[in-house]
């Protein structure tokens, strides 16, 4: 019998959970570079490595084997919860921005290269 309270006792304690003001604290981890629509709005076929770098920033990774694309990369974890994520893949041609492709696009444009 009183392993049987125990058992009982352990499954009701084990159930319950704790309250909100007990919880661990959890910060928020912003990690990779924020472009937004505004951002990549301002660039135009053709501009230089240098200009998109002013623009955009200088680029989480970039490939030594594909020296002509820049990723940047962002994302932003709430209390443990993954929120927002982006990418956006910067491609030049010659040294000169061919095109952009990622989940930001131009303010009033769908996804997609840069007109």
């Amino acid at each position: 019998m009183p392993r049987a309270l125990a058992l009982a006792l352990a499954l009701l304690l084990g159930a319950c959970a704790l309250p909100s003001f007990m919880q661990p604290y959890r910060m928020d981890i912003q990690q990779g570079n924020f472009v937004t629509q505004e951002m990549v709005s301002q660039l135009k076929p053709g501009m230089s490595k240098e200009q998109v770098r002013y623009i955009l920033g200088t680029p989480l990774l970039t490939d030594v084997f594909h020296s002509e694309r820049w990723d940047y990369v962002y994302y932003l974890d709430r209390r443990g919860e993954l929120r927002d994520q982006r990418r956006l893949a910067v491609h030049f041609q010659d040294g000169k921005l061919a095109r952009v492709d990622g989940d930001v696009a131009p303010a009033g444009e769908q996804k997609g290269a840069v007109q």
